[in-house]
């Protein structure tokens, strides 16, 4: 059973009151829960509940809590990705993938070879949220990252607002990824921001926009990666890095 995110207000006495109509619906109806069973939930301040369900009324599930601890389901560095959205399954495999990876948030950015138009984005937005809660309970992380609305390269690189911010780029990049890391390496409570582009790639204006932004620019190595695939062996390895330099 995936854990289920909650809130410190519906906690009493070691009991904690299910009464909102999402949670309700996928334990009572989806999963059919019956009394007695486990169930984990985990809420705003990344404190972890392990307990037993003690009631299921027409509108509220009841659980008594056996256990609490503080979640370390998290990256210890802010990790986001900034990308340009892909068609159909593909983006969604990418966004449950991006989860799964402890991304704090996903900037889905209008580069100038993007597949969908400015329109079909801002649609899919919801539903690309939607998919990241989904994904976070499965794979029961301690918070749920943030689908952002569309975006420009300029918009993000101007914004400042990271500590650093790397493009993966399978031409025209000027490090790998190991000799950059061997280097500069990341540090506790860090904001990196992460750019991978479209499955044509990023154009010349682009590349030429991250030379003068002094945007740091990487290679995924010798392999074509297909954009989705580049974006879980950039950031997984990244999260190697961090691991193996504390």
């Amino acid at each position: 059973m995936p854990h289920f995110f909650i809130n410190t207000k519906n906690i009493s006495n070691d009991l904690v009151i299910i009464d909102d109509k999402e949670n309700y619906q996928h334990i009572a109806r989806s999963l059919r829960a019956k009394i007695g069973e486990n169930i984990k939930m985990i809420d705003e301040n990344r404190i972890r509940y392990e307990g037993k369900i003690s009631e299921i009324t027409k509108d509220k599930i009841n659980v008594k809590i056996e256990k609490q601890y503080p979640s370390e389901n998290y990256l210890k560095f802010d990790l986001y990705l900034a990308q340009a959205p892909l068609r159909s399954d593909c983006q969604v495999l990418l966004i449950e993938k991006a989860t799964e990876l402890g991304v704090k948030g996903i900037y889905p950015i209008y580069t100038d070879n993007c597949a969908l138009t400015k329109s079909t984005i801002e649609k899919k937005i919801p539903k690309w949220q939607k998919t990241m809660y989904e994904a976070s309970k499965q794979c029961e992380r301690s918070a749920v990252p943030e689908c952002f609305n569309l975006t420009t390269l300029e918009k993000l690189i101007e914004s400042n607002n990271f500590d650093r911010i790397i493009a993966f780029c399978e031409r025209d990049y000027k490090l790998s990824m190991k000799e950059y890391f061997s280097k500069n390496i990341i540090k506790n409570g860090e904001k990196i921001l992460v750019i991978v582009g479209p499955e044509g790639g990023f154009s010349k204006r682009e590349f030429e926009l991250f030379e003068k932004s002094g945007i740091i620019m990487l290679s995924l190595g010798d392999l074509i990666l297909k954009a989705e695939t580049a974006v879980i062996v950039g950031l997984g390895n990244i999260i190697y890095e961090f691991s193996n330099n504390k």
